[in-house]
């Protein structure tokens, strides 16, 4: 059995299949590919079965997004490291070596991911992950060479290995025994953001999160919430709520979540005052679709939340405010 699973979620993306498989599948000898299919209308299973027969399909009974689809998916994965792959990527020679060394000699690190580099403009980092993600006290997201929609040529800054908090979910490796023990995926998400709650998850069991460099991928995606939908806007804003309200050390639990709704309030009137009135209704959707799912989501709690989970205050304050632009630490 190989030590590692490229695990590739499908679904009605045959154009993309067509695109990218060929570079997967050229440069990763070293690991058994799997396609995930969230039951597919379009030919995908048909084409990977007659191009890559060596591919081990698993086909979902319906489309279950992001996390319940890889979670379904990988109840029948054997190999002991997961890579969740998405159709959009384009991988390098030995992308994979970097992974194997150090999974074998880091037995703390649980997840890592590569460079992630844009596919369109390919010296510039990806929106999706870039040199590798963090959070600030209020639960927003934002990376080593990308922060907000600001993204950052790559000349060299980030070419060393280093312990980050959350890996990129559009190639996201992780310890088959460790993404169980925290109980995968919440299927709740159903997409966006699942991935920074599961690397907090288990930031909470005192595992190691990792960025590796001389891993390099190129990812087609980079959506922002500028350009995105109100489905996006929904999803984003409702699941940082889902996140910081499951991991949240208890004590810092409601004046946090307060100051992060008043601040989600001003992004609506934001949005309002441009006009853009789809966005401002997604955010009170993703509000009282939170609120009614308060119950739930608190018990999911974990009973060990660290608080040293951030290193920034406020993002958005640097940013908006004291225009920081760029990642600084």
């Amino acid at each position: 059995m190989k030590k590692i699973a490229v695990v590739i979620l499908n679904w009605n993306g045959k154009k993309l299949l067509e695109q990218f498989l060929p570079s997967i599948v050229a440069h990763s000898d070293a690991a058994q590919i799997y396609l995930a299919d969230n039951a597919s209308t379009d030919d995908s299973i048909v084409f990977v079965q007659t191009q890559y027969p060596q591919i081990k399909l698993i086909q979902n009974k319906g489309n279950y997004g992001f996390a319940k689809g890889y979670n379904e998916a990988l109840k029948q994965v054997e190999e002991p490291i997961y890579a969740l792959v998405n159709s959009d990527i384009e991988v390098t020679e030995n992308w994979l070596q970097p992974f194997m060394s150090h999974f074998e000699n880091h037995p703390n690190t649980a997840i890592a991911q590569p460079k992630l580099m844009d596919f369109k403009n390919k010296s510039y980092f990806e929106y999706a992950g870039a040199a590798g993600g963090f959070i600030d006290q209020y639960g927003f997201p934002y990376c080593r060479g990308r922060v907000f929609e600001t993204l950052e040529r790559d000349y060299g800054q980030y070419n060393t290995p280093e312990k980050i908090f959350w890996a990129t979910g559009a190639c996201f490796f992780i310890r088959k025994e460790v993404f169980w023990e925290v109980g995968g995926l919440d299927p709740d998400f159903f997409a966006h953001q699942e991935e920074i709650d599961l690397c907090w998850r288990v930031f909470n069991k005192n595992y190691d999160c990792y960025y590796l460099p001389d891993a390099t991928v190129f990812h087609v995606g980079g959506a922002t919430l500028k350009t995105g939908t109100p489905q996006k806007t929904f999803l984003n804003f409702r699941n940082s709520l889902f996140m910081l309200l499951k991991n949240l050390p208890k004590h810092q639990l409601i004046p946090l979540l307060l100051i992060r709704l008043c601040i989600d309030g001003i992004a609506g009137i934001h949005f309002f005052v441009k006009g853009d009135f789809k966005h401002t209704l997604a955010i009170l959707k993703a509000h009282f679709s939170f609120y009614a799912q308060i119950g739930p989501t608190l018990r999911k709690r974990n009973t060990a939340q660290r608080n040293d989970y951030y290193q920034v205050k406020s993002i958005v304050w640097n940013y908006f405010v004291r225009k920081k632009i760029y990642f600084k630490h």
